[in-house]
């Protein structure tokens, strides 16, 4: 089935030479330039993937990335920002984006992205019917669905992938460039906090209030799992 991707780009040279390589590749792609244009798109076509630029004429990409993602967990999102800016990156993931840019880019690098964030959306074969976390925390990996006291938690699919891991690896201690090299499939040098980010997200979701958290931090090296497996 071809994927569908919205383009939220206002700058119209930028937008074709996104939408044109797409295209290229196969994509059903549709383009808005303004929020206001993203939102009606977004809800009349169910995109599987949204590529997203922070600065628009009406409203911050930021502010469209918080509204999707309550709305339409699955729908994986790459950010496109101009400013080489950590706090811009950081901001962007804790809000939910899957993934950002700093432009000028590489087109085929973006492509590469696009195919790494929908192909974390497609299900994963487990030999397992499910994994347990703890009392309260399963995993069900061919549904890709996160249980916590018998109710489904809405994550992302980097916050599933960085989960996963962790859940089938007990007690194995990851570095943050490993969890990086793991999950994200690309060179992230330099933006380890990445992973911090995704950990408190997690953490946010999953942890229950006086019980210890589901993810240990490893003072000086990165995180690992608690709780048993069964």
């Amino acid at each position: 089935m071809t994927k569908k991707i919205v383009v939220i780009e206002d700058e119209e040279s930028i937008s074709d030479i996104i939408s044109y390589s797409l295209r290229k590749e196969g994509y059903f792609v549709q383009c808005a330039f303004s929020g206001k244009e993203a939102f009606a798109l977004i809800e009349n076509s169910q995109p599987d993937l949204l590529i997203l630029d922070v600065m628009l004429p009406d409203m911050s990409g930021f502010d469209i990335c918080k509204a999707v993602v309550q709305q339409h967990q699955h729908i994986p999102i790459i950010m496109l920002t101009a400013r080489n800016d950590i706090v811009d990156k950081i901001l962007g993931l804790e809000l939910g984006a899957d993934d950002y840019m700093t432009k000028p880019f590489d087109i085929r690098e973006l492509l590469t992205r696009v195919k790494v964030a929908l192909r974390r959306t497609e299900g994963l074969v487990s030999k397992e019917h499910y994994l347990t976390i703890n009392q309260f925390i399963k995993v069900e990996p061919k549904s890709r669905t996160v249980l916590k006291a018998d109710q489904e938690v809405k994550i992302k699919p980097k916050e599933y992938e960085l989960l996963l891991l962790l859940a089938e690896h007990k007690n194995r201690v990851f570095s943050r460039q490993e969890i990086l090299d793991y999950v994200w499939d690309m060179d992230y040098e330099g933006d380890l906090r990445t992973v911090d980010v995704h950990v408190q997200r997690l953490r946010k979701k999953l942890d229950i209030d006086s019980h210890p958290s589901i993810i240990e931090t490893v003072f000086g090296i990165g995180y690992k799992m608690k709780g048993e497996k069964r």
